[in-house]
């Protein structure tokens, strides 16, 4: 099959509104709106790295809900902003408790894990809510 052609069936099927094509248009506005969370972060980060997270993690949240609402799920039509920033940004709140518990339960119960080991279970923390994030957006927000 040629490249284009394989493009194009990769193409309509992200423009799809089933399951996989949502989960990958879902990883592509996390990627956006990580680039959101680094320009905010270095904009504010004079101020102190707590500032630079804080601004960033606000910043990259509105970005990413809003993206999800239009892109994602494609629940514009039927779901207002201030719904989608409002379950959006709760569920990122959690999540963020979530892996910081996580996190902080691992150092605790296996405080010798090596950094290999401690990066693992990082991607598979984040991989974890990530996923549980996006199916309660996509079940219970949009």
């Amino acid at each position: 099959m040629p490249c284009t052609a394989w493009a194009g069936r990769v193409m309509r099927s992200l423009r799809g509104d089933h399951l996989l094509a949502q989960l990958a248009r879902f990883a592509l506005v996390g990627g956006c709106s990580n680039v959101g969370y680094v320009v905010s972060f270095m904009a504010v980060s004079g101020i102190g790295p707590l500032a630079g997270n804080i601004a960033g993690s606000i910043v990259s949240t509105a970005i990413a809900n809003e993206l999800h609402r239009r892109l994602t799920f494609r629940a514009a039509g039927r779901v207002r902003w201030f719904t989608a920033q409002w379950g959006g940004g709760g569920l990122a709140l959690a999540g963020l408790l979530i892996s910081t518990g996580t996190l902080a339960g691992l150092a605790f119960w296996a405080p010798g894990l090596g950094e290999a080991a401690q990066a693992g279970a990082v991607i598979a923390i984040m991989a974890t809510v990530g996923g549980m994030r996006f199916l309660a957006l996509r079940g219970f927000v949009f």
